[in-house]
């Protein structure tokens, strides 16, 4: 019998290869030299790396891949017309974090709204506060939030038990809810704008100096999405004029952020290194268990989960 070949990174090999099936022959990489020689026979591939220039490149040398499996939930870079050409269907990580993710946007907005940076520098210094350098309550504030995949469902979840008012941009109607060519024209009503949408041609920049100016001078930018989708320099304008208050930036353009970028200098702009997704510890084994799902629909020809839709690349 002829077995399907497997291409993945040795990194999770110890989670994968015990439980392969035996119609499996699984080949693990280590960099993106092994990587590259072996992609041209992968069936199934399993390429993420860190440098996402180098998990292009091996891509795009899969040429008979049939499906192509990714930890990430994002897919900006990956060669979508030539997968969509040979015939691969991708899946993507979407949801594995989500989790995580909406935690950190909750703990943006409470270091934001008690200034709790300021509380950590306090105690560096061994210095006892007698008051709270912040002195807001999520309670009753209003939130925009726009993108309600996974990460958007979970925030929302998450800030209603806090009292937050929180309004969703989608493009199907329901409560709360905002269409894509109406939330503009509002943004003055909220304090906080929460970014969770994926990085397409259409949220390239889909906040800049005209949005910013639109938004309360008392309100905050919560990017959590991708730094492609907010015009960077018109936000540090924004910041260093004080047209908004705070900006809390899980993501930057670029990545990393060079040591002497003006963001790194901002109090008001609170820069958490693409953290968000890192800060737990079941990354690999939500994965994996998805793998092993999918491997089973693949083996039967069942649609795998969750699909990306390689036309609108999320």
């Amino acid at each position: 019998m002829t077995k399907t070949k497997l291409v993945m990174s040795g990194l999770v090999r110890p989670l994968i290869e015990p439980r392969l099936p035996g119609w499996i022959e699984p080949h693990f990489f280590m960099s993106k030299d092994e990587a590259l020689n072996l992609a041209p026979q992968a069936e199934i591939g399993w390429f993420d790396m860190y440098d996402k220039g180098d998990m292009a490149t091996v891509i795009g040398a899969a040429t008979q891949m049939k499906w192509l499996n990714s930890i990430y939930a994002g897919v900006d870079g990956m060669p979508l017309a030539q997968l969509k050409a040979q015939g691969c269907v991708v899946t993507n990580g979407a949801g594995i974090n989500a989790i995580t993710i909406a935690e950190y946007v909750v703990m943006g907005m409470l270091t934001v709204a008690k200034n709790y940076r300021e509380v950590v520098r306090a105690q560096e210094r061994r210095e006892w506060l007698l008051d709270s350098p912040g002195k807001v309550e999520l309670f009753g504030s209003k939130a925009l939030l726009l993108g309600y995949g996974a990460i958007g469902k979970l925030i929302e979840e998450r800030l209603k038990p806090f009292g937050v008012d929180v309004t969703v941009v989608r493009r199907s109607a329901g409560p709360n809810t905002l269409t894509p060519d109406q939330w503009r024209a509002v943004l003055r009503d909220f304090d906080w704008v929460i970014l969770a949408v994926p990085a397409t041609p259409e949220t390239d920049n889909m906040i800049g100096a005209d949005e910013l100016a639109a938004m309360k001078p008392s309100a905050t930018l919560i990017n959590i999405a991708r730094g492609s989708v907010v015009d960077q320099d018109a936000l540090i304008t924004a910041l260093q004029t004080k047209q908004i208050a705070n900006a809390f930036l899980d993501v930057t353009t670029p990545e990393p952020l060079p040591a002497d970028h003006v963001l790194w200098t901002l109090d008001n702009a609170h820069v958490t290194m693409h953290l968000s997704g890192r800060a737990q510890d079941k990354m690999f084994v939500r994965s994996a268990t998805r793998f092993f799902e999918n491997l089973e629909r693949y083996r039967t020809g069942a649609a795998l989960e969750p699909m990306v839709n390689l036309d609108l690349g999320y």
